[in-house]
């Protein structure tokens, strides 16, 4: 088989690269190891946030949420997307003085935000929210999300099939082949693909496939978890999005419940390199009493996580993997030292959300066009001195990279603390 660009991963990056690639006339195919967005992406939240921590990541947040609005013009395809807009909660003195800095950022890059009373995000919520009367609260109109995260999936497959995009399932990749260190193909257990372009977004497997062409990929798999409640009568099926900083906890209707999902402070690595062949993120292990806690520490402002504290109410919980980069910015791009060989990775928590434009932003290089915004920032190859062996040992930098990942998860919400 011969293709312009192959494309290890058929998640939401992997899937949107891919049609994107096809769209400006590639011939595209794609791989994964399971059926497509079976890993992460069919896992997500479908939350998409307009508040980043730089312009460039500002940049393709708002990018990705006006693509997934118009999905159906420039894609051909429909999708369905809940305007909702969503509420950025503060209660803590320092998560205060984060959200003013984040606001007058944010304002600076051009996202349309205001700082509203509390009483008027009880409103918005139509009563789920109750506020204190202290809080901080900014009003974010632009996101959106996506009320089952599989509907994104299943729409980047049909417009990367019309666009020509072949996409096999079940077919994990055993090698990428290289001449004179530039990529030459890859090789499957049933076939060889000829290519000189090869993308891994391969997920919590990222790392795997770029030691395949002998490249060394910055990403540390953590877990995250989310629940979604039986219907519950208290919570308005058109309410927006709710993310309370102070802890680290996002709601969003959800089956005519609530979705509640979070970021703990002490959140599991889980390296698929020291597990068995088979393992699959159906086999990371989930810990219940973790999401127990987030709503009991929102409990006061939204009465109805009081069930889900409790034990009560839940109807799904599930996780998947996150690829942590060391300082929280996606890894996108050539990898220098493997001519060939592009990263589409270290979703930090917005790979999902951010795919749209990530996907329209590398098609746009690797066809030798230009990015609609600068993607140097988010370089694989930035962080090269740990690579270089500054560190003492491989073992060093995986825990270097753990330790980072870790950080920068935990501090998600919170991502100006020194």
């Amino acid at each position: 088989m011969k293709a312009d660009v192959a494309v290890v991963g058929a998640g939401a990056l992997g899937l949107s690269t891919a049609l994107h690639c096809g769209l400006l006339g590639r011939s595209v195919v794609v791989l994964d190891r399971r059926s497509p967005g079976s890993q992460a992406s069919g896992r997500a939240a479908g939350l998409f946030k307009s508040v980043q921590g730089d312009e460039a990541r500002t940049f393709l947040a708002r990018r990705s949420i006006h693509l997934a609005r118009t999905f159906a013009d420039w894609a051909g395809v429909p999708l369905d997307v809940a305007s909702s807009g969503s509420l950025l909660v503060a209660r803590s003195a320092g998560h205060k003085k984060l959200l003013a800095a984040e606001l007058a950022q944010s304002r600076r890059w051009g996202v349309h935000l205001a700082a509203i009373s509390p009483a008027e995000a009880g409103q918005r919520t139509g009563g789920y929210c109750v506020p204190a009367g202290d809080e901080d609260v900014v009003w974010c109109p632009e996101d959106v999300y996506l009320e089952e995260p599989g509907a994104l999936i299943d729409a980047y497959l049909a417009a990367a099939r019309r666009a020509g995009v072949q996409v096999l399932a079940d077919e994990p990749v055993t090698a990428v082949t290289t001449s004179a260190g530039a990529v030459t193909g890859l090789r499957t257990a049933t076939r060889d693909i000829e290519t000189g372009v090869v993308v891994d977004a391969a997920g919590a497997w990222v790392r795997q496939v770029g030691e395949l062409a002998g490249a060394w990929v910055a990403a540390a798999p953590v877990r995250h978890q989310l629940l979604v409640t039986e219907p519950l009568p208290e919570v308005p099926p058109a309410a927006p999005i709710s993310r309370i900083l102070d802890s680290a906890v996002y709601l969003r209707p959800a089956r005519g419940g609530l979705m509640l999902g979070g970021f703990e402070a002490a959140p599991l690595a889980l390296d698929p390199r020291a597990q068995p062949p088979e393992f699959d993120t159906d086999d990371v292990p989930l810990d219940r009493g973790v999401l127990d806690a987030m709503a009991a520490a929102v409990a006061g402002l939204v009465p109805a996580a009081r069930a889900v504290a409790a034990g009560q109410a839940v109807a799904e919980h599930r996780g998947g993997l996150f690829t942590m980069s060391p300082d929280g910015r996606f890894l996108a791009g050539p990898v220098p030292e493997v001519p060939g060989l592009w990263v589409a990775s270290g979703c930090n928590g917005s790979g999902f959300s951010s795919s749209p434009a990530i996907g329209e932003a590398l098609a746009a290089w690797i066809t030798g066009g230009r990015p609609a915004v600068d993607l140097s920032s988010l370089s694989p190859g930035r962080f090269g001195s740990l690579a270089a062996g500054v560190l003492a040992a491989p073992a060093l930098d995986d825990r270097v990279l753990v330790e980072r990942g870790r950080w920068q998860y935990s501090h998600y919400y919170d991502p100006l603390t020194p």
